[in-house]
């Protein structure tokens, strides 16, 4: 297997950490963004919409970090990661929407506004991020999990950019059960830490 990453992306590293932590060998090579070889033909073949990161398979392209997750999963037989049954299955694509949607659209963008200089509104995106760490919080007070009684790919789903969240200007310092879940998912073994830049909280 090949993964095609940029170090600074949550979306990339979530699927490095998966791959990592369920103990998948693969070949980690790097797309410089800065360069613009997302949008050059060799990679564009294996996404048309120019994003990182891509996971080839042999013949297989898989594009999209939660499809990526989803595809390791169900290809590893690792249903202690993924359930079969309907229940299980549902509880996980929630959290898989939610990271594609109020992650996306909060701390990620936040984010982005620092390290990358994207152009949003940052008081609105931080307070989209401080809207959902409220739900998350929450949620792990009733378990130590997002979707089930043990880490699942939901739980790798939103890490990335919540363990980041302070670099988007987020303080996480009133989510103390957001903190623990962050530390839980870090003593995991094959563990691979996120990129720290220096801006926002951490600057």
């Amino acid at each position: 297997m090949k993964l095609y990453h940029y170090p600074l992306s949550g979306h990339a590293h979530r699927a490095h950490l998966f791959l990592s932590l369920v103990g998948q060998d693969f070949e980690l090579i790097e797309v410089d963004l800065a360069k613009g070889e997302h949008k050059q033909a060799a990679f564009l073949k294996f996404n048309s919409l120019g994003q990182v990161p891509v996971l080839v398979d042999g013949e297989t392209v898989i594009p999209d970090s939660n499809a990526i997750l989803v595809y390791l999963a169900k290809k590893l037989g690792r249903t202690d990661w993924l359930p079969d049954d309907p229940i299980g299955a549902a509880k996980i694509e929630r959290w898989l929407s939610i990271a594609a949607g109020q992650i996306a659209y909060g701390p990620a963008a936040a984010r982005l506004v620092t390290v990358f200089g994207a152009k949003f509104d940052t008081e609105e995106v931080i307070s989209r991020a401080h809207d959902l760490l409220k739900v998350v919080e929450g949620e792990l007070s009733q378990r130590d999990w997002l979707a089930a009684g043990h880490v699942t790919i939901a739980d790798i789903a939103l890490y990335s950019y919540i363990a980041r969240a302070p670099e988007g200007n987020v303080d996480l310092s009133a989510y103390p059960q957001v903190g623990a879940w962050l530390a839980r998912i870090e003593t995991l073994p094959g563990f691979v830490p996120f990129a720290r830049t220096s801006v926002g909280l951490t600057a």
